[in-house]
């Protein structure tokens, strides 16, 4: 068996003169690999608390996959809606709203400075633009600006997670508006 190199020796003293690093830091145990076979109870416990970080982030992992899930098919109502309306202002500005779950939703000229790369900016807000979000401003506190054709669609939520960042979803519905305002 090889000799442990410098740092593992300097790691080892380390964990010996802060014996509760890793209990204090429960997400490490999500990338540490537990060891073969059991060395006694404080092993055991080291191990079940990489398990249950383990479980965690599975857990967050899930929840994350459930809440794309769930805007990806707001997003897949809402386009059906414009694709019926004969007035896709109109739809956006009365029908998304319920259908996206969102406060706000405003078609406004390029006001909001330019997007970067897809287009869009996802951000909480302490306080929400009324020229973006007219009189729902007060209610939001995040928000998602689109490059939709010549103008710049403005969402708004008044809880963070209905508006997601969805970066490909949020693309998509900006490029179904365009492409309606368009026809």
């Amino acid at each position: 068996m090889s000799a442990a190199p410098p740092e593992a020796a300097a790691v080892e003293a380390f964990l010996q003169a802060h014996p509760d690093f890793l209990a204090a830091r429960p997400q490490l145990y999500a990338i540490l690999t537990p060891p073969r076979r059991i060395h006694g109870e404080a092993v055991a416990d080291h191990m079940d608390a990489m398990i249950q970080a383990g479980r965690q982030e599975w857990r967050g992992l899930l929840e994350a996959g459930r809440t794309r899930g769930a805007f990806a098919a707001k997003v897949a109502e809402a386009v059906l809606a414009l694709i019926a309306s004969k007035d896709a202002e109109d739809c956006l500005r009365h029908e998304w709203p319920a259908h996206l779950g969102l406060e706000s939703c405003r078609l406004v000229p390029h006001a909001a400075g330019p997007l970067p790369g897809l287009g869009l900016i996802v951000r909480d807000v302490a306080v929400a633009s009324t020229a973006l979000h007219g009189e729902q401003a007060p209610l939001i506190t995040r928000e998602a600006l689109l490059r939709a054709g010549e103008y710049t669609l403005a969402l708004g939520a008044r809880d963070a997670a209905d508006l997601p960042n969805e970066p490909e979803s949020l693309a998509f519905l900006a490029r179904a508006l365009a492409a309606a305002m368009a026809r």
